[in-house]
């Protein structure tokens, strides 16, 4: 005897996209605050991952899945 699969939960991907943009965000300005304490390579990494969601946005905007509301 098989379970039917639950059906897909409704889930706002561009609110979460956005959510992990202002964590790395954040992530950046502590980076910035602690200056040359820390190595570059994490404030790059921080530029990097905000930029490729905002990429991920603009993609998901051209193809429908990003709601108005």
């Amino acid at each position: 005897m098989t379970k039917q699969a639950p059906p897909p939960l409704q889930v706002d991907t561009a609110r979460v996209v956005l959510v992990g943009i202002g964590i790395w965000a954040v992530a950046l300005v502590v980076l910035l605050v602690l200056g040359d304490r820390v190595d570059r390579m994490w404030t790059w990494t921080c530029l990097a991952a905000i930029g490729l969601a905002l990429m991920g946005l603009w993609i998901m905007k051209l193809q429908g899945q990003s709601r108005r509301r």
